[in-house]
């Protein structure tokens, strides 16, 4: 049978591993169940957000209309040809980046972990001290006292200075834990009133809590600062190399950045648009990039920035944006992203952007063959969530880019809402909606009223189910205070007609954070030379991503705690 290291090895031997920033995992016995995967050292975990299980399908096989039919990732269809790739894969529901990402590093849903959005509420905390980047109003928290409930707020709002690509951290620190602005966290008047910070909001540890506990050095790279939540376990220290340039900063001019595909970002690539890093095709290849080259960095034995040596990481990665933004961006007198038909053909602006991250991709694993690290390297690459809809006849925006098309639940429901969560706040950051609706209602006891509202209202607002009571309660438990019930849990949850997007802007044609299969089918593909090609169709879940990596280096998935108290299993077809 396999040896498993499980977290409660001699406190002798996790000292000699840590000392000498080297991580020996135990070692996998040959077995028929599986694939025999023994001398995994490392595991690379890469998240291209937005990336369809469809869209790995077609770009490793080839279209008849793309690129004369030859495949448009050839690095990712190589990888699959020693891997097994999952055709019915599901993200979390909600599938927004927040829980998304908590999934695949914790092992548990948002019922476990409590992540439901990067903008989401919770009735047993108090407002942040200091008013957000994005409107999170501030307020008062009195020790002890009963709370008030606040909004919750994990993104590019919490920074320092959000305009700044490092977040507005002390000059000279290139983003991370250092562009948090404590006064801008929600406060916990059960404990003194003290901030929560990300890694302290999620309810469970993580991957790197254990293999860095085990004496593994680890790293990870995303979006916003506030993702550090990735560390987990109330610590921030899980994460030994933690790097996050602010997505949503001011784009800027990148000396010395060359993207995988040749493009310099010396000077911004699209000066058209520089409010954000999202809003250009061609900037956003600028942006990741920034990651990539911190993975290569780390495969490299250097730091993130390359400016000291260090270890080759255990478990590190990062998150792709460039194919999310590919697939919803309207860049006006540019290119319209997304598909052109039901079955997924990209867009020439897609294609650009799935071609850059599979080159992207490509460098990593050569860099890794250079290294002589590709044997002892497991690649995992999946996606936080997917994007809706593909078809592009589907889409439907509520109001709507005219501003004159029906209603969203939010606003049909403002006077029950609290003013942080209510569209009827000039100042506030505004309701959680995207292909989805997530209300929490000033008085739980008013959600009965507020359902038959959005039952008299459905076709005005697009809606297809609607989740309260007794059925939202199997998914997530029951909304409310300790004991009886969980404080971060919405009141009523709204999935919209496939296709519908609750929103009025003109620069996107499809989102996320829905329950359609759009919206959560992701790719999922699990490489190593020693891998034959398999495709597993069976069902599985990106929150198996966790209890898979853990055990790919010797250790317990048990020791995941979201791991033991919903269940989640290794991925099939594996033999560690």
């Amino acid at each position: 049978m396999l040896r498993k290291r499980h977290l409660a090895v001699a406190a002798s031997a996790i000292f000699m591993a840590a000392s000498v920033g080297q991580f020996s995992p135990a070692q996998a016995k040959s077995s028929a169940r599986g694939h025999s995967l023994g001398g995994i050292r490392h595991v690379l975990l890469i998240s291209v957000d937005g990336m369809h299980a469809l869209d790995l399908a077609n770009c490793s096989k080839g279209m008849s209309d793309v690129n004369g039919g030859a495949p448009f990732c050839p690095n990712l269809a190589q990888l699959a040809q020693s891997g097994v790739a999952y055709s019915e894969t599901s993200t979390s529901r909600p599938s927004d980046s927040f829980p998304g990402l908590m999934a695949i590093v914790t092992g548990g849903s948002p019922r476990t972990v409590g992540a439901y959005y990067d903008v989401a509420y919770d009735r047993s905390l108090d407002p942040p001290a200091a008013t957000t980047g994005n409107g999170v109003a501030a307020g008062p928290c009195t020790a002890g006292a009963p709370p008030t409930g606040s909004r919750t707020e994990f993104d590019e709002g919490i920074d320092f200075d959000q305009t700044q690509l490092n977040g507005g951290a002390p000059a000279g620190v290139d983003g991370g834990i250092a562009s948090i602005d404590s006064s801008k966290l929600d406060r916990d008047p059960a404990n003194g009133c003290k901030p929560v910070y990300p890694w302290s909001f999620v309810r469970t540890n993580t991957i790197f809590g254990v293999v860095h506990q085990a004496g593994g050095y680890t790293a990870w790279s995303d979006k916003h600062p506030s993702y550090s939540s990735v560390s987990g376990g109330g610590s921030s220290a899980n994460v030994d190399d933690y790097y996050s340039p602010e997505i949503n900063s001011t784009v800027i001019n990148l000396p010395g950045v060359t993207t995988a595909t040749g493009m310099s970002c010396a000077v911004i690539p699209d000066p058209s648009q520089t409010g954000s890093w999202t809003d250009s095709f061609l900037n956003i290849q600028c942006y990741d990039t920034l990651k990539v080259d911190a993975i290569l960095n780390e495969i490299n034995r250097k730091t993130h920035d390359g400016k000291a040596s260090a270890p080759v990481p255990a478990v590190f990665g990062m998150n792709f944006q460039a194919v999310s933004v590919g697939e919803k961006l309207i860049e006006k007198n540019v290119a319209t992203g997304g598909y052109l038909d039901a079955i997924g053909t990209p867009s020439p602006a897609l294609i650009g952007e799935i071609e850059f991250a599979d080159a992207s991709i490509g460098a990593m694993v050569a860099t890794l063959k250079k290294q002589h690290l590709l044997n002892s390297t497991l690649i995992v690459i999946t996606a936080k969530h997917g994007q809706s809809p593909i078809d592009p006849a589907r889409f439907f925006p509520i109001p709507g880019h005219s501003g004159n098309n029906g209603e969203s639940p939010a606003t049909l429901l403002a006077s029950y809402l609290p003013d942080s969560e209510s569209p009827n706040n000039p100042n506030g950051i505004g309701p959680t909606e995207d292909d989805i609706s997530l209300l929490w209602l000033t008085n739980s006891s008013d959600t009965a009223a507020a359902v038959a509202i959005l039952e008299a209202n459905a076709a005005l607002a697009g809606i297809g189910e609607i989740f309260s009571g007794p059925a939202l309660s199997l998914i997530y438990g029951a909304p409310g205070l300790a004991p009886n019930g969980d404080p971060r849990v919405p009141d009523i949850v709204v999935a919209p007609n496939v296709g519908v997007v609750y929103t009025g802007s003109a620069k996107k044609l499809a989102e996320h954070g829905g329950f359609s299969h759009d919206d959560t089918n992701v790719i999922m593909l699990v490489s190593n030379p020693k891998i034959q090609p398999t495709t597993i169709t069976a069902a599985v879940t990106t929150m198996q991503v966790a209890p898979t990596i853990v055990a790919a280096l010797g250790l317990d998935p048990q020791s995941l705690q979201a791991v033991q108290m919903e269940g989640t299993q290794v991925l099939p077809g594996l033999d560690f």
